[in-house]
């Protein structure tokens, strides 16, 4: 059983073999009405049989079975393009064309995934090739699986190499390290940089200095100037260790599904980098998520392990299929949150009745902290509002997609109206917008 499993388990027909096959069928085909052919006919098939035994001895008898390997990341980025690598040699003496299949996880739904090359003889070659995760969760890798074909390609080996290994998929770290550069003072933008004017000054004390010329003369501090006999001013600088929440909303509406990812999958990867920013910041990041029931909660803190913390524990957040409770979010922030924070609640409002039936509840915790909403623009929406009405249905459908769009502007008026800060933003652009703003309420010192 295994000498069969070993010398033919592995064999497999090319398609040069079937095209030569079926021209030496046609040949003796044409032989039975040409009889000058037939001769010719079975030289051709003779030597097709004995070449396929020189195929087959080069394959199985000559050869030595191709070394490969797979070189993934610990971890995958969700939302984001990952690189995984092959590494693929030959350990044959001769040239061989390879078809290489990498069994890739069933979260992707791709069966047809294979590459061609021509190594040759003792040649390696490192295949790379891209992976975009649009879930989170645990990813499980197969096999490595390689057909073989020699110089005369009449016959392949296929080669079953075992690779398994599970990799998972976190929030989307790779925004995180693309948007470190955001914890400078600029706000960057589509367009550019734009530098923000800082209200005020701070009134955190740092240490106290010698006077020199161009010094605020406000900041004399004149019992150290009496005992030092020179001018003598306080120095300042940008507060630190201020609080920020971030809270994210595991309702219903956060399903929604934009460009292979859910409304939660934009949030959280917008969480994720905006507080790398905040900690970069000197700030102290905290993390609560909720929908019908309370979910997870982080404590806010600066230190440097909390950014591996919020990763782990925005792992595997799952989106409920039920109303959320704004009510119980209230309170349990006056529960757990006892000092006055920036709260950043990712949420979604698709018209004013949903706004209005959680109104309340928002102006409550305006009031002891400062909120801002993060809410999303339904892109197909606006498609829908933009495109030509050719019939009665198109007019039909183009007024109903404006009316939502205006909806959407009308929450944003309302909270501003009670105080309450908000961000309307496509999910493509949540990232950089949450960070902007955040960014901006720090240079106006409004934390």
């Amino acid at each position: 059983m295994k000498f069969l499993k070993k010398y033919i388990g592995g064999l497999f027909l090319s398609a040069r073999f079937y095209f030569v096959a079926c021209f030496i069928i046609l040949l003796f085909s044409v032989s039975f009405f040409v009889p000058e052919l037939y001769d010719p006919a079975k030289t051709v098939f003779l030597a097709f049989v004995l070449l396929t035994g020189v195929d087959y001895i080069f394959l199985f008898l000559l050869s030595k079975s191709p070394a490969a390997q797979r070189v993934a990341p610990d971890r995958l980025s969700n939302g984001d393009d990952n690189s995984i690598e092959i590494q693929v040699k030959n350990n044959m003496l001769f040239s061989v064309e390879m078809e290489i299949i990498d069994e890739l996880p069933d979260q992707f739904q791709k069966r047809d995934w294979k590459v061609k090359h021509r190594f040759k003889a003792r040649e390696q070659k490192n295949i790379i090739y891209k992976v975009r995760p649009v879930e989170r969760g645990e990813y499980y890798f197969g096999r490595i699986i390689l057909y073989v074909k020699s110089l005369l390609g009449l016959l392949m080996r296929r080669h079953n190499i075992e690779a398994e290994e599970t990799v998972p998929v976190y929030p989307s770290f790779l925004q995180m390290r693309k948007y470190e550069l955001l914890s400078q003072t600029s706000i960057q933008t589509e367009m550019g940089n734009k530098r923000m004017r800082k209200i005020g000054h701070s009134m955190e004390f740092e240490q106290i200095k010698e006077y020199v010329r161009g010094d605020d003369i406000r900041s004399v501090n004149w019992k150290a100037t009496a005992r030092k006999g020179s001018l003598m001013v306080n120095n300042y600088t940008d507060e630190r260790s201020q609080q920020v929440y971030c809270i994210i909303d595991k309702g219903r509406l956060m399903k929604m599904p934009f460009s292979g990812l859910t409304l939660l999958d934009y949030a959280i990867n917008s969480t994720l980098v905006l507080a790398n920013v905040c900690l970069q910041k000197q700030d102290r990041v905290g993390l609560m998520t909720f929908a019908n029931k309370m979910g997870s909660l982080l404590a806010a803190d600066r230190k440097p392990i909390q950014r591996e913390n919020i990763l782990q524990l925005l792992y595997n957040q799952e989106t409920a299929f039920l109303e959320s409770d704004f009510e119980m979010l209230y309170t349990q922030i006056r529960s757990r949150i006892k000092h006055r924070s920036l709260i950043v609640l990712y949420t979604n409002f698709e018209s004013m009745s949903g706004l209005n039936r959680q109104l309340n509840y928002l102006r409550s915790i305006a009031r002891h902290h400062l909120l801002m909403v993060v809410f999303f623009e339904n892109t197909e929406l606006h498609k829908l509002s933009g495109m030509e009405a050719e019939n009665l249905e198109d007019v039909y459908i183009k007024t109903i997609a404006e009316k939502f769009e205006f909806e959407k502007r009308l929450i944003v008026k309302e909270l501003k109206k009670h105080g309450i800060l908000s961000v309307l933003t496509p999910p493509e652009k949540l990232t950089i917008n949450a960070v902007n703003k955040y960014l901006e309420l720090k240079a106006r010192q409004a934390i």
